[in-house]
């Protein structure tokens, strides 16, 4: 039976329906699923213009060949392995006659740009661009620029799009040569022609539209479907390319390391001087967009920019801790000047550099933070305090952000914020990606933070899929956010940019190839929300029913992750002692198991179930029998025999995309969990983390206790930790908040569910017009919005029937968001 549920939150709390299309009215005499009850004479929490932002990293070829306007792939010839297996310095290019090779020698550009082509004699090549060509339209200009030089001077001609020009090589020193194209074609699969009569050396070979964003270097489309979000802030550069890598500089003290952490004075000055990086992500990143398009596009946009910095202290799985106190006073050093860059007079040193790009008028940051998801906490923190202590005392208004770790929950979680708590810090970044289960049971998450703590800014958080279920799900948790506006100061979903032929991450918010761009279903969910934000919480309450949880049935199962190993003795009884299950191969077959994942090599060997292909992921396979009993005991033995990794046991199997399973020796063997897939294995969120590690050869009792909905995990007869799944599913949520400039009430109402919510709207006494205009975000949980498609999109009405009290039927699986104009 579902549970009925009132919720009275902080300063205004609720949780809502979401509205479909055009729901008319509900007979005011049926009674209602749901009634949302305002109480406007309450204090509501005031709402920052930066509540919603956007998170900008370079992946999935967001910068080049995304929202950098550049249309030359490898244009200065940098490419090389150590970026990608087969990279090389002419990736991206094909020579058609004649000679060209890349070089690395004295006769280089400069010493940050090292490799340039070389000709001998005549040479004809061509450039691809990204995705299907370079992109270009009849009658639109196009910027090109190479250096040059030729010993005995060479005739540089180019051609794009049905435009030719022509150059003189006229010197055997480094020379840049300028000059336009205009169109005469239109075409997604354009090729630069670059030919030279005579041996030359180029590098920097360059195409940019004329028509880019505001003029400041940025594809057009794709910069104004992030500015039609009206973000109140721009997080960048990452992420994880931020933390990663080498730590030291490019020069030649430290033999130029080719990953590297993203050190912010590498990406600014001339274009030409920057240096190149190996992206974290898999491919090479030439800085062609760097920190002063950063903070140009922020304020372009009109939004505040918030850098992300370095401290030392590697994320994203590499867990390393640079030991050099010398280098991290350097790094220090390093964000002060990056406060100067941004803010500082033109007679300051890097004052003087923003306004020689450009911009002699401050930029106004005022805040930055200081790491990313950094698991190791002792040694992260001892490195931010030094940060934000010389931050504070050169730049006591700014605002410096810490973080929590990579995850919602567990003991890097909880140790990062019992530091900061104690430290004082002035924020803290959280981040995560969870299924949409996780986000409709979590919608009270912030519901008891600390008021007087530090403030939370969620700097990366999505649900795991791209489908409108996800974006329903994300919707009810934002109502969440906003009730608790009072902590929650700024949230961001992540990632933003994906180029549909280069995805390392999904989901995303808005997808592009070389000439369109479209948004997803959360593209539009987050457009509606950052439209309509309001400037305080009017406090509210909800009552209605809610989604009892279920105990934990189904099939056992056993996988790896990147490791060989074994299994024996596979049992599941009852707590009086029956058996429900029970294997220990000594038959010689694995009857009954059968594969889920099509992955991994399974066989029985010496009685035991072996998996042996050390290369594979998420190897699972699963026992036949249906564990439907709500109390049992799994045990078994593992052994890991080979690999990176340690043991997943999964447990409580629906299927393939539903299950739970117990990590040991994770994160290259690490750390352990419990992670919960509901409706895609990729989708997997954590219910617990501690430290754990997994010893090679030797053999692990294991057993895993369920009663109903608790959980308690035993290794080699030591509890190893537990949990209880046991959290109510909320798909109706709301929050409604006020628009002082409009003088109007924003009603935002969830109905993630797949019935319509007759609903009683209850304002608290106060004066309203009878018409309100209304929009609505709805359609099948399942649909997508793709490049040939988007079915998701706003439909906007004005209704009647509003009032102090009215009654509405918002539809199955909606958003809706009405704007009620106050009377006095």
């Amino acid at each position: 039976m579902p549970r009925l549920r009132t919720r009275i939150a902080g300063t205004a709390v609720a949780l809502a329906a979401l509205p479909l299309a055009v729901a008319p009215p509900a007979a005011a005499s049926a009674d209602p699923d749901y009634t949302i009850t305002a109480t406007p004479s309450d204090s509501g929490a005031a709402i920052a213009d930066s509540m919603y932002g956007v998170f900008f990293e370079d992946i999935n070829y967001a910068a080049d060949g995304g929202l950098y306007a550049e249309l030359v792939r490898n244009r200065s010839f940098e490419f090389l392995p150590a970026d990608r297996s087969g990279y090389n310095g002419l990736t991206g290019w094909t020579v058609n006659a004649g000679t060209a090779t890349t070089a690395s020698d004295d006769a280089r550009l400069n010493d940050r740009n090292r490799t340039y082509l070389r000709t001998t004699g005549a040479a004809s090549l061509t450039n691809a661009g990204y995705n299907s060509g370079l992109a270009v339209q009849k009658g639109q200009i196009y910027d090109f620029s190479v250096w040059a030089r030729a010993d005995a001077g060479a005739q540089l001609t180019v051609s794009l799009g049905g435009a030719a020009l022509t150059k003189a090589i006229t010197t055997d020193s480094w020379a840049k040569y300028t000059g336009t194209l205009r169109a005469t074609d239109t075409t997604d699969a354009g090729r630069l022609s670059v030919d030279v009569d005579n041996s030359a050396r180029l590098d920097m070979v360059s195409v940019i539209p004329r028509d880019t964003y505001k003029g400041h270097g940025l594809r057009k489309d794709l910069a104004e479907k992030v500015a039609a979000l009206k973000p109140g802030f721009v997080r960048f550069p990452g992420g994880c390319l931020v933390n990663t890598g080498s730590m030291y500089g490019y020069d030649a003290a430290n033999n130029y390391p080719r990953a590297r952490s993203y050190q912010w004075k590498d990406t600014v000055g001339p274009v030409e001087t920057r240096a190149t990086n190996t992206n974290f992500w898999g491919y090479n990143q030439s800085y062609g967009l760097g920190y002063y398009d950063y903070f140009q596009f922020s304020e372009d946009i009109g939004a505040k920019p918030l850098p992300v910095l370095p401290a030392l202290v590697t994320g994203c799985g590499q867990n390393r801790a640079t030991n050099d106190p010398a280098l991290l006073q350097k790094y220090i050093q390093d964000t002060l000047d990056l406060i100067e860059f941004a803010n500082g007079p033109t007679t300051s040193t890097w004052g003087k550099l923003r306004a020689q790009m450009g911009h002699p008028k401050p930029f106004g940051l005022s805040s930055v933070a200081i790491g990313n998801e950094e698991n190791l906490p002792d040694q992260y923190f001892a490195n931010y305090l030094q940060f934000r202590d010389a931050i504070k005392a050169k730049y006591p208004n700014v605002t410096v952000i810490s973080n929590s770790g990579p995850d919602d929950t567990g003991a890097t979680f909880d140790n990062l914020w019992a530091k900061n708590r104690a430290a004082g810090s002035d924020m803290i970044d959280e981040h995560y990606y969870n299924s949409p289960s996780w986000f409709l049971q979590n919608n009270a998450r912030y519901d008891a933070y600390d008021r007087s703590g530090p403030k939370v800014f969620l700097g990366e958080y999505a649900s795991l899929d791209a489908k409108f279920a996800n974006s329903l799900a994300e919707a009810a948790y934002m109502t969440g956010l906003e009730r608790n506006a009072d902590v929650v100061k700024m949230a961001s979903y992540a990632p933003l940019l994906a180029n549909i032929d280069n995805t390392q991450w999904r989901p995303d918010l808005i997808w592009f190839d070389n000439d369109e761009s479209w948004g997803t279903t959360s593209y539009q969910m987050q457009k509606l929300f950052m439209n309509n934000v309001g400037d305080r919480v009017v406090p509210s309450t909800t009552t209605g029913a809610v989604v009892q949880p279920k105990p934990i049935t189904g099939r056992v199962g056993l996988s790896t992750w990147a490791t060989a190993a074994k299994y024996d003795d596979v049992k599941v009884t009852t707590p009086d002692g029956a058996t429900l299950l029970s294997d220990d191969f000594g038959d010689g077959n694995a009857d009954g198991w059968t594969s889920l994942s099509n992955r991994g090599t399974w066989s029985v060997q010496d009685g035991a179930y072996v998996q042996s292909d050390t290369a594979a992921t998420n190897t699972m396979v699963a026992a036949a029998t249906d564990i439907t009993a709500t109390d049992y005991d799994i045990t078994m033995k593992a052994t890991k025999t080979a690999g990176a990794e340690g043991f997943l046991i999964p447990f409580g199997i629906k299927n393939s995309d539903t299950w739970y399973w117990w990590n040991l020796g994770g994160w290259n063997n690490t750390q352990g969990a419990v992670e919960k897939a509901s409706g895609s294995a990729d989708a997997k969120e954590q219910i617990l983390t501690r430290p754990d590690s997994v010893v090679t050869g030797q053999t692990y009792d294991l057993k895993i206790q369920v009663r109903g909905t608790k959980v308690t995990l035993i290794k080699d007869g030591v509890e190893w930790g537990g949990f209880d799944d046991n959290k109510v599913s909320e798909p109706f949520a709301q929050v409604i908040t006020h628009d002082d400039r409009t003088g109007e009430l924003i009603v935002k109402v969830v109905n993630a569910q797949d019935k319509p919510a007759l609903t009683k709207v209850d304002l608290g006494g106060l004066k309203v017009a009878r018409t309100a205009r209304m929009t609505v975000l709805a359609g099948d949980p399942g649909e997508q919005n793709t490049r040939s498609a988007e079915p998701i999109q706003p439909v906007t009405s004005t209704i009647n029937g509003i009032g102090s009290t009215f009654t509405r039927t918002f539809p199955a699986n909606s958003v809706t968001f009405l704007r009620i104009k106050e009377r006095s």
